[in-house]
């Protein structure tokens, strides 16, 4: 039943009980839950979904070649994340000298557009073969650099903030990245997803990084724009950023977004108050620090206000909003789902 409870919540249907997802890297939790290895087992990702009673996965895809096998990106390295360090890497590269190259940068001309019936037939056979593997869940078509992540893959936050500093040149910059996004957002709307997930972490923990004008003028009218081709498709787009945007709740919901995807920090009974019976509402007050320094009260605590608010939201998938870590004690997370699955049912 997951799939259709999934479903449901995406089209804002009543169904027994809420939905559920999860942004989970903690192995030694699938180990716990399934029996079964995710290093060296191919199915122990499709157990543990299966067990954990999932919905809904969370899935983005820009496409064959990555961009830095078709131009300059920079390489700002990545702390430890995964189990054993596994994604820690040290190199930090930057191929932008000076700003001037980074306002004179063509998204479209650096990494080029391929060929779209290519690209459909790509993102096609992407997306059957993830539904197939994961026939219990919802398999999202989705893309992960729309704008703003964008322009952090290409030029890091150092040179980005300096370019962001002339709005007017950083504009025609975020234009081509737009351009680049819009080609992908139109294969995948010739696909045959039902769900489509725009990611773009426009913000920082505690907030804007530019002023919020800049926003309204640059960002969120090319996100109407893409939106408007997927919704023409019949595609429902959920939008996903990390971060705190609660001061663009509204405008996300304004340039045609169907749900939301976030963080604790953007203000969870803002995102209930206003578009609890009329979006998807994908997150909840559990905060993965509580899950990693918390005690089994405090646990609780946050699924019991979370479901007291979001319960009655048609569209509500039970998410930890800032993910499942790899350093989240397993006793922890075995806590939050049974309190979880003890209340989720209408």
């Amino acid at each position: 039943m997951s799939y259709e409870i999934g479903m449901k919540a995406m089209r804002r249907e009543w169904a027994e009980r809420v939905g559920h997802t999860e942004y989970c890297s903690n192995y030694a939790l699938v180990r716990a839950v399934t029996g079964r290895d995710p290093a060296t087992d191919g199915g122990a990702w499709r157990a543990f979904y299966d067990a954990w009673e999932m919905d809904f996965l969370w899935v983005t895809d820009d496409g064959p070649v990555p961009w830095g096998q078709r131009g300059r990106v920079t390489d700002m390295g990545h702390a430890e994340f995964l189990e054993h360090g596994a994604d820690r890497r040290d190199h930090v590269y930057c191929p932008f000298t000076d700003v001037e190259e980074v306002l004179c940068f063509d998204a479209v001309e650096e990494y080029g557009l391929p060929e779209k019936r290519e690209l459909i037939a790509y993102y096609e056979n992407a997306y059957r073969r993830g539904q197939e593997s994961y026939p219990n869940q919802i398999y999202t078509g989705g893309y992960y650099k729309t704008i703003v992540s964008g322009a952090i893959d290409a030029f890091g936050w150092d040179m980005l903030l300096l370019a962001a500093s002339d709005r007017e040149r950083f504009d025609r910059v975020l234009e081509s990245i737009y351009r680049l996004t819009r080609h992908h957002v139109e294969a995948w709307a010739e696909t045959s997803v039902e769900v489509f997930i725009q990611h773009d972490d426009m913000v920082w923990a505690n907030g804007p990084f530019m002023h919020p004008s800049f926003y309204r003028s640059a960002i969120f009218p090319r996100y109407r724009k893409l939106w408007e081709i997927l919704h023409e498709a019949g595609k429902l787009v959920l939008y996903c950023s990390d971060g705190n945007w609660t001061p663009f709740i509204t405008d996300i919901a304004d340039a045609g977004a169907d749900g939301f995807i976030f963080e604790p920090l953007t203000d969870f009974d803002q995102m209930i108050d206003r578009y609890g019976q009329t979006h998807v509402i994908m997150g909840s007050y559990v905060d993965c620090r509580t899950l990693t320094f918390g005690t089994p009260e405090q646990i609780r605590a946050e699924v019991k206000a979370t479901l007291e608010r979001a319960k009655g939201c048609p569209g509500f998938v039970f998410a930890v909003g800032n993910h499942i870590p790899s350093n989240v004690p397993v006793d922890n997370a075995l806590v939050y789902f049974d309190a979880m699955r003890a209340g989720w049912r209408r």
